[in-house]
């Protein structure tokens, strides 16, 4: 197969990311590897679509680092496919890091990625879904019983009110954003930092202000699901905690939170079960929930990262599986044509 991992940047990229090491993992299966960036469609004048991809060379990495290297070197080349020479669209860009400076950039992969999947790609996770997760409040469309309490408002004397019935205080953040950016701690109406709170994150649009999780003091668990189901390999769980860093509320990896192994209880699976017929529903092939007790706190159906740590804490290949996952779906998709859909097949 020929894997595009479509992308924010080349530069951007890190050795420690998803992307890197699902890469790797191609590579290492015997696969094409190529990356795409948001300028590098044409739609042609003849209604072909091609994709200009920077292809790693064929080489039997052996650490994510080396592949990230050539990546940023002359090893890479530059090529212009058509799209029916790319097996399969893997979308892994985060598109509110383009939102403010390049917002022509934050939907192209979507708006692409239900091109390529007409003319029969494989497009991960579906763009369908993903059309309809571009903000928080996809959260809000998932079952009410592993959601915390919630107010989405621009207006600060609704949040205002909303603080005053949370005890325990609440998380407030803006509702277009990721990686921990702009996350607060509010402990009540009368915060003499709300009305700095609020101007900082207002200006990214709306606010989420969640009822505050006394478990969330010890972390959360990051908890991935493939094809709607718990990602397992070698009778483990593709799971681990997230340890903030002290005297941090955010536990995100690139904020000094640090990951740690977990036990995965049955609380969590029923949490996994709950939300399994939306994800499902939505072509969502690879996701990562962030739990904390019986709640979730986020759905990242983007770029969900993490893969690179339960490598090193469980020893266990889980990219291996979501590649040869990849590998099922494209021999689906040659037995049945265009007779299944793409969104029932991301999640076959």
């Amino acid at each position: 197969m020929r894997i595009a991992f479509f992308v924010n940047s080349i530069e951007g990229e890190s050795p420690h990311y998803t992307t890197t090491t699902l890469a790797l993992a191609a590579l290492g299966r015997g696969h094409d590897v190529c990356y795409v960036t948001p300028s590098d469609f044409v739609l042609r004048a003849d209604d072909g679509l091609a994709i200009r991809g920077l292809e790693l060379p064929a080489s039997n990495y052996k650490k994510s680092e080396t592949l990230h290297k050539d990546l940023q070197s002359k090893s890479a080349e530059m090529r212009t496919f058509d799209v029916e020479e790319i097996d399969v669209l893997f979308l892994r860009n985060d598109p509110s890091l383009d939102a403010v400076d390049r917002p022509w950039a934050a939907n192209i992969g979507i708006i692409f990625g239900r091109m390529a999947a007409r003319r029969g790609v494989l497009v991960v996770n579906d763009p369908e879904g993903l059309a309809q997760a571009q903000n928080k409040l996809y959260f809000q469309d998932f079952p009410a019983s592993v959601r915390p309490t919630t107010l989405i408002s621009k207006n600060i004397e609704e949040i205002r009110a909303f603080l005053d019935g949370q005890k325990k205080g609440a998380i407030v953040k803006p509702l277009q954003g990721s990686g921990g950016k702009n996350v607060f701690k509010v402990a009540s109406p009368k915060d003499h930092n709300l009305n700095q709170i609020f101007e900082a994150v207002s200006g990214e649009g709306y606010l989420i202000a969640q009822a505050f999780l006394p478990e969330a003091s010890e972390g959360d668990v990051r908890f991935f699901m493939m094809n709607g189901r718990p990602l397992m390999r070698d009778g483990k769980y593709a799971a681990f905690r997230r340890v903030p860093a002290k005297g941090e509320i955010r536990s995100n990896i690139h904020v000094g939170g640090g990951p740690a192994p977990v036990e995965v209880t049955e609380t969590m699976l029923a949490i996994a079960e709950t939300v399994r017929p939306k994800l499902i529903h939505d072509g969502m092939f690879l996701v990562g929930l962030d739990i904390v007790g019986d709640k979730i706190l986020e759905i990242n159906v983007f770029t969900p990262g993490g893969l690179n740590n339960l490598s090193e804490l469980y020893e266990t290949n889980f990219s291996d599986s979501v590649i040869a996952a990849l590998e099922e779906k494209k021999a689906i998709s040659d037995a049945y044509g265009k007779r299944i859909a793409n969104r029932e097949l991301a999640t076959l």
